[in-house]
């Protein structure tokens, strides 16, 4: 004789439930979102937040990143595609069971953008609100005339000549830089350090620019280098040319350092380089803003511009020329063209209505600073 056995009831699955972590940062991105309003309407609350609360947000992420000896924001980029498939693994096997449990999922996944959000918000937005560096210069900044800019760069290439002397160059025209990657950050340090001392709106900590690993490839997008806040990283791209590559780190460790704006970290960065006591740095300090001012001289007069482009040395015309059979390369791309677009958005939205044209705005920045000297 068979008898039939009813199976026990079985407990019903427990529902999964958000985290309590991620409910905080969803409280943590209403606040941010009230801060951010805050920061768009009051330069002195933007000021004082930058410099009071986020510039230990910076410190602490340059921190616990520093010790890596590579970009962990390149490795995090790289390994999105592995990621996208382990999340896929495990919303199959923990969250599939119910609709419930599946909007669960989603809501934890969407906390991971909220959260760089907030880090965005609390270490880096005010910079873009505060107040002016022109006026923390005390410079007087104003709409730039063509002899301005001509008397600007008369003074530039007047620095150039004075320094390559020092500087060697290889046959194909183009410099070298002397030393390592890690010794052009010990030096870049240093002069921050003297900057420091003498103003009190920018922090000083350790901290170091890092390599790119693809840095060849990175050259098609026209990206010289990039600070990525939600890891604390200055990253430089070393494909580039050795002239770009001490002025390009100096501008990425003052994005580090809460100067937001990319012709304030392009100015920053020139005003660091020339504290520095060698004389590569400083050269490329003065090459870059050169160039900047070089630009808006040819647009606003071609035959002054042509002078001022005999004046140079032979060895920076060497220089410019190897600078642009190197480009020639990436200089037309895809990637170009949707890094400059996804950038000029950017900026736009962070109270930049120049976009990526806002870069070239240190030439009034320059003009200011030199017009002193003016003839």
């Amino acid at each position: 004789m068979t008898f039939y056995v009813t199976p026990p009831v079985t407990e019903r699955k427990k529902r999964k439930r958000l985290p309590r972590v991620c409910k905080i940062i969803y409280l943590l991105t209403l606040l941010s979102a009230v801060l951010y309003l805050i920061f768009t309407q009051s330069q002195g609350f933007s000021d004082w937040f930058n410099q009071n609360i986020s510039t230990w947000g910076r410190r602490l992420l340059a921190y616990l990143t520093s010790w890596i000896p590579f970009s962990l924001a390149e490795v995090l980029l790289l390994s999105l595609p592995i990621l996208a498939v382990i999340l896929i693994v495990v919303a199959y096997k923990h969250f599939s069971d119910s609709k419930q449990d599946a909007w669960v999922y989603i809501r934890i996944l969407l906390s991971v953008p909220c959260l760089i959000l907030v880090i965005f918000v609390w270490n880096f937005a005010p910079g873009y609100y505060g107040t002016p560096l022109e006026q923390k210069l005390e410079l007087d900044r104003q709409k730039v005339s063509a002899n301005e800019l001509f008397d600007t760069a008369q003074l530039l290439s007047a620095e150039l000549e004075r320094l390559t002397p020092e500087i060697e160059f290889s046959e194909d025209g183009s410099s070298k830089m002397p030393y390592s990657y890690k010794k052009m950050n010990q030096k870049l340090l240093d002069a921050y350090e003297r900057f420091c001392e003498k103003q009190d709106f920018i922090d000083h900590f350790y901290s170091r620019a890092k390599p790119v690993m693809l840095s060849e490839p990175m050259s098609y997008t026209h990206i010289t280098g990039v600070y990525t806040f939600f890891t604390g990283e200055a990253n430089i791209n070393v494909n580039f040319p050795d002239y770009t590559v001490p002025y390009t780190a100096a501008h990425e460790l003052a994005h580090q350092r809460g100067i937001a704006k990319e012709d304030e970290a392009n100015f920053i960065a020139f005003l660091v380089c020339m504290e520095s006591d060698d004389p590569y740095i400083r050269y490329s300090a003065c090459l870059n803003l050169y160039e900047y001012v070089a630009v808006a001289l040819r647009e606003a007069d071609r035959e002054l511009y042509r002078e001022s482009y005999k004046g140079l040395p032979e060895s920076v015309k060497r220089e410019e020329e190897a600078y642009s059979r190197f480009f020639d390369k990436y200089r037309h791309n895809v990637a170009a063209d949707v890094s400059q677009k996804t950038n000029d958005l950017y900026l736009q939205s962070q109270g930049s209505p120049e976009g990526t044209k806002s870069y070239n705005l240190v030439v009034d920045l320059a003009v200011a600073y030199y017009k002193p000297q003016f003839e």
